[in-house]
């Protein structure tokens, strides 16, 4: 029996990663993020034709495994599937949310703290087979310490409020080159404002060594050990392990704060694909 073709999608708010895999290889592609909470089940399957068909050419998956953010909640998981049906109406479709990703990936079947730290952040206690605790996520609104979106809300609050130097404020103008009033409109009325906070975080690893910008990060990424991972009490006795764009980039933060409160750092990814490609894979 030829093996089954599994298309596993990895979805944050900014990207999709998306991996074709028949056992035997895999092909890689990248559309733009798919979240429930900011788009309905129309324009999902629209930017899926769009963004990801004429990628594929004319190959039709077997399963459709889709890992996504905001696909905790029934309603998202429910939207979700809607569109994938309506894309692929013969596959089986699996919808679950990034955090499981994640878990899977990083942890494998060793349980482990699992930790998404990208546009937005999350964690959970993974003990091997499934989720056991996850401490709920709020949003970059009220939440997501540590993220790209709560680091790219703090440079704009340093600059807005003048609390950078001189040096950085010139450094600030030059790159970007907006008003208070471009940011205003792009936080309080456009769509997406997630992404649009997110986007000032290359700031920070262009800037590496200037003391505000270490504080920054520093006092980021302390709140999300502080809000999160100190909630879980397996913390002191399992691997911390990291997935997302934010955790690629400032490893050596991380690395600092386990080092500072005797935690054990385990594996640290810019991405799960590979490890969830590998899931899928060893499901036949």
């Amino acid at each position: 029996m030829p093996s089954k073709v599994k298309l596993v999608a990895d979805s944050g708010s900014t990207k999709t990663e998306w991996c074709l895999t028949d056992g035997k290889q895999r092909q890689h592609w990248l559309t733009q993020g798919l979240s429930p909470y900011f788009l309905t089940s129309i324009q999902i399957e629209e930017l899926i034709r769009a963004e990801l068909l004429p990628q594929m050419g004319d190959v039709l998956p077997d399963e459709v495994s889709f890992y996504g953010t905001g696909c905790l909640a029934e309603k998202n998981v429910k939207l979700m599937h809607k569109a994938l049906h309506a894309v692929w109406p013969h596959a089986k479709t699996e919808v679950t949310h990034d955090l499981m990703g994640a878990a899977r990936a990083l942890c494998g079947h060793e349980p482990g703290i699992a930790s998404i730290l990208g546009t937005g952040s999350n964690s959970c206690f993974y003990n091997g087979k499934e989720i056991e605790k996850n401490n709920p996520g709020l949003g970059y609104v009220l939440g997501d310490e540590g993220s790209g979106a709560y680091l790219g809300k703090k440079v704009l609050q340093y600059y807005l409020y003048e609390t950078f130097d001189g040096e950085m404020r010139y450094r600030f103008d030059q790159k970007f080159g907006v008003s208070k009033e471009d940011i205003l409109e792009n936080v309080y009325r456009k769509p997406l404002p997630n992404r649009y906070l997110a986007s000032f975080t290359p700031f920070l690893a262009e800037n590496r060594g200037h003391f505000m910008i270490e504080n920054i990060l520093e006092d980021g990424l302390n709140e999300f050990f502080f809000n999160h991972i100190y909630k879980y009490r397996e913390s002191w006795t399992v691997p911390l392990h990291f997935t997302g764009s934010v955790a690629f980039h400032f490893r050596d933060v991380l690395e600092a704060l386990c080092s500072l409160y005797e935690l054990q750092l385990g594996r640290v990814l810019r991405n799960p694909m590979d490890g969830l490609a590998l899931y899928h894979e060893e499901q036949d």
